[in-house]
């Protein structure tokens, strides 16, 4: 006799193996140059920030569950599909002047280490690494 407990725990079992065994993870504060780390961002308590002149030493951004802070603009991310090292990300940005809907890539080099590229601009990426905080 076909127990049914025993064929919920089987497809829980199936659909748990066939699932990544884990999730990207880009949560942190992300820098184009891994020697300006100090220079970028600062940290009072458990918050991350911009330095006052971070623009001087280089790109960065801070990424804290869906939202994605930049220097001058904050995005909250409303979609992402992980493929293969890489995160396809949708997310609405916002300025003091303008919003915008923003598509992007964000392809894993290694767990400090990823490159971003947005699919309307080809050949041009960029690359960020995590700074320890």
């Amino acid at each position: 006799m076909i127990n049914i407990r025993n064929i919920q725990v089987l497809t829980v079992a199936i659909v748990m193996a066939s699932s990544p065994a884990s999730a990207i993870e880009l949560t942190g504060a992300w820098a184009s140059e891994a020697d300006m780390c100090s220079q970028v961002f600062s940290k009072r308590g458990s918050h991350v920030a911009f330095t006052e002149m971070s623009e001087l030493y280089g790109s960065g951004f801070i990424i804290e569950g869906n939202s994605i802070r930049g220097k001058s603009a904050n995005c909250t991310i409303k979609s992402k599909k992980e493929n293969a090292g890489s995160v396809e990300i949708s997310a609405a940005c916002a300025t003091s002047i303008m919003n915008q809907d923003m598509k992007f890539v964000l392809k894993v080099i290694d767990d400090n280490n990823i490159s971003r590229s947005f699919p309307d601009i080809s050949d041009m990426s960029v690359k960020f690494t995590r700074c320890a905080m």
